[in-house]
């Protein structure tokens, strides 16, 4: 029976290998990089195809295939590939992390270690505002004055927790309850190892160019300094069907139909009915699902009728 499977050996990412254990820096203190990974490009289609053996004849058909099954989610084959990182990150930033429970973690603990004596700084120009429409969100800065002063301030902060943290070390206080009154703004590490399907819902999400500013700094890194090069046309398909693509609800493309045939007017008529616009002394007014219509529209290149003075 053993006879009649050929030998294999491991799949390997030559791009990947070059990069194994480099760190990549991200804000002022953090960073990324791959201790260890599993599987290729080469391992997904074989995984697509129930095959370990050469699986196709031309790097093109690897590309259809990949580019087909992303195409129609067909997402069981890119959990045949998987990666480890190790991320060193603001723990503010580090909660929004951990939310995706689709990883196996083991986080620096400072029960049994001391803390990273470093800490996130925000420059004076980078306060971030928040957004008016998007409750979890931020949008535009603070001036730099005002943020200049905010930064002093911050410095302070993070000196005095630090002094008053190591104090009670010193003391002999538990590490555990010397801790407590660190800001979320101090760095942990982790490492974190992930299959590439879920590692790209991951990327979709953070790299959104609504995410959170400091986990989108550690997404773009990860998609396109790492998944890049260990799997380049599985990026590839996920660049063009996910990661730039347009999703069109079944609203979304009735009203694309009238503004393409012209009925401008037909349109915001019917936007109206379903209450995605109301009209209040001659003005309209958009909810939060007709203002993503909106930037869907202008992303196409197509004008929105019922914004034209």
């Amino acid at each position: 029976m053993a006879n009649q499977f050929e030998k294999i050996s491991r799949v390997q990412s030559p791009e990947l290998d070059k990069i194994l254990g480099q760190p990549f820096k991200v804000l002022d203190d953090g960073f990324v990089r791959v201790v260890d990974y599993m599987g290729s490009d080469e391992s997904i289609v074989q995984a697509a195809r129930v095959s370990y053996g050469k699986g196709t004849k031309t790097v093109s058909d690897d590309r259809q295939l990949l580019r087909y099954l992303m195409r129609h989610k067909h997402t069981s084959p890119f959990e045949m590939c998987e990666i480890k990182l190790h991320v060193r990150v603001p723990m503010d930033c580090w909660r929004q992390w951990i939310r995706h429970r689709t990883a196996n973690v083991n986080e620096y603990s400072t029960r049994y270690s001391v803390a990273i004596d470093s800490a996130y700084r925000t420059a004076p120009g980078e306060w971030r505002m928040q957004a008016l429409q998007n409750k979890q969100g931020s949008e535009g800065f603070l001036g730099e004055e005002a943020g200049a002063e905010l930064s002093k301030r911050e410095a302070e902060i993070h000196r005095m927790s630090r002094e008053e943290y190591q104090r009670r070390i010193d003391a002999g206080v538990a590490r555990e309850l010397a801790r407590k009154d660190l800001p979320l703004s101090t760095y942990t590490e982790a490492y974190w190892k992930i299959d590439l399907s879920n590692l790209l819902h991951f990327l979709e999400l953070r790299m959104e160019k609504k995410a959170q500013y400091e986990i989108r700094m550690y997404s773009n890194i990860i998609g396109r300094e790492i998944v890049k090069r260990w799997c380049p046309l599985a990026w590839e398909s996920f660049e063009d069907y996910r990661l730039k693509s347009v999703s069109l609800s079944e609203i979304d493309q009735k009203v694309l139909s009238m503004v393409l045939k012209g009925k401008n007017e037909e349109a915001v008529k019917y936007l109206k009915e379903i209450k995605f616009i109301t009209e209040k002394d001659g003005a309209l007014k958009s909810n939060f699902e007709c203002s993503e219509l909106e930037s869907k529209l202008t992303e196409m290149g197509h004008g929105v009728p019922w914004l034209k003075k």
